[in-house]
């Protein structure tokens, strides 16, 4: 029991007053004769005894009288608060990521959160709330209930590091309120782990929402595995199968239904469709589970060729060769033939066995680079360094050394899909001389550890030149994969799919009149994304947006330029979830309505003046009762 005013207890004191009076005081009952002495004896103790006892039970009576009266001034009440009229802020976080659509016994996760919420809430009460996308500061019962009841799931969850963290800000700086971060979540493992509550500044209250069933299916990605002259075939990878039941995949392009395949144990379906089809694609199951992963968009649009500029001493057939004309638009020159202007249109430039690169040539270059473009250097066997230095560290004179390149960065971008797995046993190449790469990322090594092909930034330089008189490279397994590949990353072609939520990028080959912008429209959503525009080509990026899974045209000033497509991440796909109960300094809840209740128990103050008054009122009663009828 707590006081307002615990300083009138003092009065308590002035109690021993009438106890004092009533022990010492100085009247002494008078005897009187008679003649009957027996008689009047015993009259006179009965009279006596019944004195005593009337002066003890009003003397009592009165005590209890003050020392309710007194009590009752002081204002005591009960409270879990140490202090009156505490004020509590409470926080809360709603998990409104796509593993709430999971269903619970009152159905969909988060649905029912929202009712529970509103329902456990006072009209007066205020709370604040935040989601993974939106934050509501000091939101009543009537303000959430407009607002949560339109809540749309999320594709961006946030680490429950994050949410601790956010929780805390949003709390006020009033170190005398009591503070209380309520997490509702169904706590999943794969999202981030949440850690032991450390801090003392809040309470820690955590409710873990469960479904019924955690079986869920998913189709986790597309690829093309296989492509030939006259068709390829599309393989979509789908998780969570029972084994006893047959799972129907359907592929659409927009929405024509193009082939359907059943899968079970291979936990694959696969499609067979004509090369060079343009398709807005979608694979799609039906599951009763998640519904965000049970839709995968996909695109292939027609090829964009990619246009290669090779300077060449001499004409040169391999390179022509690597970079056919059905993806690549090549041209080689020789260079007193070359044109300068062109260089600004091309995605990669090919330096094929110079001796000398010339400073005009080298001053395009580096401008060239600065807009994006991609060089390939291959070095002759008599260069002068100072030129290529200029564009690309050489550390030497040419050594004539025989080499063989033996070590394949499997690892690196260009190589990390090349590969099935790690060869070692295969014919190594060799050159019979060299120059000393300056540092970069090595893509191929000479069995020394030295570098063979390093990367710079968007410069790639070899060690030594690929004649058939220096080395047998051009004749190797590896020059088509790794010269191909350089080729291909000059220009970052739209993948079948992006995910929403990871960094991306889209390379287009367009150029933008001036304040012109690259949009991305879907039927749901129009966003500008992050670009940057070069002199042959413009570069867009993404990361949060868009929002919602679909396909999205690129549009320049309302014209289509290609079409891509994003899926949700399918982390929220796969059901594990934390053991709550191991989590250090916290409060676990099992339901929502249930801690609501709890939290405001804690801030209820309980006054008892007025019991204390009744029971002064009481007494005084009492006490006129023993005056008037104690006899």
């Amino acid at each position: 029991m707590q006081f307002k005013h615990p300083e009138i207890l003092y009065f308590l004191f002035l109690l021993l007053i009438p106890i004092i009076i009533h022990l010492f005081q100085l009247r002494r009952f008078e005897k009187v004769p008679f003649t009957n002495v027996q008689f009047l004896k015993n009259v006179s103790i009965q009279t006596r005894k019944s004195s005593q006892l009337k002066k003890w039970l009003t003397l009592i009576t009165r005590l209890l009288l003050f020392a309710a009266i007194i009590f009752a001034f002081a204002q005591p009440f009960f409270s879990d608060s140490k202090a009156l009229n505490v004020k509590t802020e409470t926080v809360v976080y709603l998990d409104n990521s796509f593993s709430m659509q999971a269903k619970g016994s009152k159905g969909e996760l988060l649905k029912r959160s929202v009712q529970d919420i509103i329902n456990a809430l006072d009209n007066t009460d205020e709370i604040t709330l935040f989601t993974n996308d939106n934050t509501f500061i000091k939101a009543t019962r009537k303000i959430l209930s407009k607002e949560l009841l339109q809540l749309n799931y999320s594709p961006n969850q946030l680490g429950y590091d994050a949410v601790m963290l956010k929780g805390e800000k949003l709390f006020t700086q009033d170190e005398t309120s009591a503070k209380n971060l309520v997490l509702l979540s169904d706590f999943q493992t794969n999202n981030s782990m949440l850690s032991d509550n450390k801090n003392e500044l809040y309470t820690l209250n955590l409710v873990q929402l469960q479904a019924v069933s955690n079986k869920n299916m998913s189709i986790d990605s597309v690829y093309i595995s296989k492509e030939t002259p006259s068709n390829f075939e599309l393989i979509a990878n789908i998780s969570g199968i029972d084994s006893t039941n047959n799972i129907s995949v359907a592929l659409f392009n927009d929405d024509l239904l193009l082939a359907k395949s059943a899968v079970n144990n291979s936990k694959k379906a696969s499609f067979t469709l004509p090369t060079n089809t343009v398709i807005n694609g979608k694979v799609a199951i039906e599951d009763a589970g998640l519904n965000f992963d049970n839709v995968l968009y996909f695109n292939i649009n027609n090829r964009e060729k990619i246009n290669v500029l090779t300077v060449n001493p001499s004409e040169n057939n391999y390179l022509k060769r690597i970079f056919t004309e059905n993806e690549f638009t090549y041209k080689e020159t020789a260079l007193d033939q070359l044109n300068y202007n062109e260089i600004v249109d091309q995605n990669l430039v090919v330096l094929n066995e110079l001796d000398n690169i010339p400073v005009s040539l080298i001053n395009s270059l580096n401008s060239f680079k600065t807009n994006g473009g991609n060089i390939l250097i291959i070095p002759s066997d008599n260069i002068s360094l100072n030129s290529y230095n200029q564009l690309f560290n050489y550390n030497s004179k040419i050594n004539t050394i025989e080499k063989k390149i033996t070590s394949i960065n499997y690892s690196h971008p260009l190589l990390d899909q090349v590969f099935d797995k790690q060869i070692s046993n295969f014919q190594y190449p060799k050159v019979n001389s060299f120059y000393e790469l300056g540092s970069g990322s090595s893509i191929l090594k000479f069995e020394d550890g030295k570098p063979f092909l390093n990367q710079q930034g968007v410069v790639f330089a070899f060690a030594s030149a690929l004649n058939t008189a220096n080395s047998n490279f051009i004749n190797s397994p590896l020059v088509v994969p790794v010269i191909y590949n350089i080729g291909k990353h000059s220009l970052k072609l739209p993948k079948l799919y992006y995910t929403i939520g990871q960094e991306n990028s889209i390379d287009v080959n367009t150029m933008l009149q001036q304040d012109a912008i690259l949009k991305l429209k879907s039927d749901s959503e129009e966003i500008i994304p992050q670009q940057r525009s070069y002199s042959n080509k413009v570069s867009v990026f993404t990361t949060d947006l868009p929002t919602i899974a679909g396909i999205y045209s690129l549009n320049n000033g309302g014209k289509t330029l290609k079409k891509v497509s994003y899926n949700y991440n399918r982390n929220e796909s796969y059901a594990q979830y934390m053991d709550l109960l191991k989590i250090k300094n916290a409060t676990v809840s099992n339901s929502i309505g249930q801690l609501f209740t709890s939290i405001k128990n804690k801030s209820n103050i309980n006054e008892l003046w007025k019991w204390f008054t009744i029971f002064a009122l009481v007494l005084l009663v009492i006490e006129m009762l023993i005056l008037k009828y104690f006899k």
